[in-house]
């Protein structure tokens, strides 16, 4: 009987020893496929645009005619020829978000940039 238990350790041990694997580790499963994130534009790229403060930093292109969806910051400014009432800088998902505020007689107009191009217009 002394014998079978002074065995017993080393069967067990043979038993973790050997080269037949019953249940691999299993890898865990890749992560879900994440798109990734474009690199934001710095400011430079985007040309001349609004401050804080409603003023252009850099000379305005002038080359938009009308206020329409796709016009720079500045040439919002440099079309309505005053500045305007307020501005909202920020960053975004897509990059930088600019809201500019004028404050018409009787009426209120908000203009959204998205990476200085005019995205949509509140009246």
């Amino acid at each position: 009987m002394r014998i079978v238990l002074g065995l017993l350790p080393a069967l067990l041990l043979a038993g973790c020893n050997s080269a037949e694997r019953r249940d691999p580790i299993q890898a865990p499963p890749p992560p879900s496929a994440v798109l990734p994130v474009p690199p934001k534009a710095p400011a430079a790229a985007l040309g001349p645009v609004l401050d804080g403060s409603g003023a252009c930093t850099g000379p305005v292109p002038g080359t938009a005619t009308a206020i329409e969806p796709g016009i720079g910051e500045c040439d919002l400014v440099r079309l309505k020829g005053r500045p305007p009432t307020d501005v909202l800088v920020g960053e975004g998902r897509s990059g930088r978000e600019v809201q500019v505020l004028y404050t018409e007689p009787g009426a209120k107009e908000l203009y959204f940039f998205v990476n200085n191009r005019l995205d949509r217009i509140v009246r």
